[in-house]
């Protein structure tokens, strides 16, 4: 894993977009694994902002993002498919029937990662990271093997996303989320954390041995890994780059 530590929360946000920026401008047609959370929503507002201003081609782009809520429909407002259309997807010129979240309505949940295969490959991929390790919705004691799959959120995800919502109670209780495999299959692999609530999880990530109590950890076994940190998340780690 290669760790860049910026500054502050914006340095990592612009560098996190700058990074989807070069892979789309040296492959128009990159297939883009996405995530949600503050870090890559603010990263999307600044891809917006390159094609309004700098009329960046997305028009090729194939993306496929890590999870989706079970229980709720896709017009819902706090369903990921209307967080991706808000924040990115319905300002820039990417054709929509290339942009695909799981299928919450077939339980052959792994026929996502079969679509993934055809279109060649997550090319890059982009992770937020969960307080107790989770990435994507994959909480500890998650097998490496696991493809795309159904999972119940844990209590502490539930009440982390409750934000969104208009009460822990309407959080969904399932959801969708790519597997570590799937995860894992991506060519390139970008993990953003930022502020000093996700300090303890990177020290333990770049610490910790691989374990399924970490989901994380599992991302050591990849070849092209980079985490980017601000001084708050990455507070335990001595060099700044």
């Amino acid at each position: 894993m290669k760790i860049i530590k910026l500054k502050t929360n914006e340095e990592v946000t612009k560098y996190l977009a700058e990074l989807l920026l070069q892979q789309i401008e040296s492959n128009p047609k990159s297939v883009l694994g996405l995530a949600t959370g503050s870090t890559p929503t603010l990263a999307y507002h600044q891809l917006v902002k390159k094609y309004l201003v700098d009329q960046t081609d997305f028009s090729q782009v194939i993306t496929f993002n890590l999870d989706e809520y079970i229980g709720i429909e896709p017009e819902n407002k706090n369903s990921y498919r209307s967080f991706m259309n808000e924040n990115l997807f319905n300002y820039i010129n990417i054709n929509q029937e290339n942009t695909f979240l799981p299928s919450t309505d077939d339980q052959n949940y792994a026929k996502y990662d079969d679509l993934i295969k055809e279109y060649g490959g997550i090319d890059l991929q982009i992770l937020g990271i969960g307080e107790n390790g989770h990435i994507g919705f994959n909480e500890p004691g998650t097998k490496e093997s696991t493809l795309t799959h159904k999972v119940t959120l844990a209590e502490n995800t539930r009440e982390n996303n409750s934000i969104f919502f208009d009460s822990l109670e309407d959080v969904p209780k399932e959801a969708v989320t790519m597997g570590i495999t799937s995860i894992l299959n991506a060519k390139k692999i970008i993990l953003a954390a930022t502020k000093s609530n996700k300090a303890e999880i990177i020290k333990r990530l770049i610490n910790n041995d691989i374990s399924e109590n970490l989901p994380a950890s599992f991302l050591k076994k990849h070849p092209n890994v980079i985490i980017l940190v601000d001084e708050d998340s990455g507070k335990y780690i001595e060099e700044m780059i």
